[in-house]
């Protein structure tokens, strides 16, 4: 008897973990998920130095000149030869004319007087730079580094708004049911009859370009996924215990459904937010190809894209290559991070 009490009395000590916390110590055991959200994390930090200008700010300075090399790429043995002396050809006759003679020579006379007067502030321009330059002259890098941060800004808050509008149409059909989830429920067929692309094209081509219309364009697009999740979470969920404790108190349905539910639903959000986030940043970088995304003023990921074909036909691949590779890192480790997200916050693995 004495034994049984001591480990209830051990067994209700021991504390409570939430599904957060429980979820954070999965996550941390998974070594590849763990590192990917580090990986992300890093991304991010460039993105607010990217929005505070802090990150990339010298992106449009001409440092460089057209199409500078990379430094670490040494010039060939075919490079290094001299070049090949030019034909000689016939030299056309040189009329010589006086001064007196020449058209402009009283304005030349007068002009020689300023030479020298003022110094020339032209800057130099390097031969090569860390990681090569584009038709401009201006740094990869900094690019790069600009075009992530406007990617990532795009996808991170496409997602937010996106994920906003699907979660209050489907909270309130769920919630709701009857005429009201009929209702939505033509809306949503209506949007998903259409393919993404060609209603991203369309709006997109209506709208103009710039970083504010493409994150309106991919929000009023792309929040059909997350209303039929969150619809399907909450007609599972408004005839729970604690919704109708909730009801029997007097709450209203507002509180009801986003004081009550909608927390019950947080971790199957944020793993919807990262899916999102990877697929607008896909989706910026096909629409800044083709013309319909950032403005000409601004860079990203997508943009620089659109520059790469020309530049490989000329046999400039610097630039490419430093967008594939930031892509793919950012990509790849969100993929990741949503995947080890899915397995941590499971409730089923909560439970065991």
């Amino acid at each position: 008897m004495t034994t049984l009490q001591n480990t209830a009395g051990a067994a209700s000590a021991a504390p409570s973990r939430s599904l957060w916390g429980l979820g954070w110590q999965r996550l941390k055991r998974n070594k590849v998920g763990f590192i990917s959200m580090w990986i992300v994390a890093i991304y991010l930090l460039i993105a607010v130095g990217g929005w505070l200008n802090l990150v990339g700010k010298s992106w449009t300075d001409e440092v460089g000149v057209p199409y500078a090399p990379p430094s670490w790429i040494t010039e060939s043995a075919d490079d290094a030869l001299p070049p090949e002396p030019a034909a000689k050809t016939a030299a056309a006759p040189i009329i010589e004319l006086s001064r007196a003679e020449d058209p402009i020579g009283k304005a030349l006379t007068e002009a020689e007087k300023h030479v020298g007067e003022y110094a020339d502030h032209t800057p130099q321009r390097l031969e090569k730079l860390p990681f090569g330059g584009d038709l401009q002259g201006r740094d990869v890098i900094q690019k790069t580094l600009k075009g992530t941060s406007t990617s990532l800004f795009v996808g991170v808050f496409g997602a937010v708004f996106s994920l906003l509008i699907g979660c209050v149409l489907g909270a309130v059909s769920g919630y709701f049911g009857g005429k009201t989830d009929d209702f939505l429920n033509w809306f949503y067929s209506v949007f998903t009859s259409v393919p993404d692309m060609l209603l991203l094209l369309s709006f997109a081509a209506v709208s103009g370009r710039g970083i504010t219309t493409i994150i309106t364009v991919m929000a009023l697009t792309s929040w059909t996924g997350t209303y039929r999740l969150v619809r399907a979470e909450y007609l599972k969920l408004k005839g729970r215990e604690y919704v109708q404790a909730a009801d029997a108190i007097g709450a209203g349905s507002g509180r009801k459904m986003f004081i009550h539910i909608l927390p019950n639903i947080s971790h199957l959000l944020l793993v919807q937010f990262s899916l999102l986030t990877v697929a607008l940043i896909k989706y910026e970088a096909i629409l800044s190809f083709l013309g319909f995304g950032v403005g000409v003023r601004e860079v990203s990921l997508g943009s620089m894209l659109a520059e790469a074909p020309t530049e490989l036909i000329q046999g400039y691949w610097w630039q490419m290559l430093a967008v594939t590779i930031a892509m793919s890192i950012l990509v790849t480790a969100f993929s990741l991070l949503v995947d080890a997200l899915r397995d941590a916050l499971d409730p089923r693995a909560a439970a065991k």
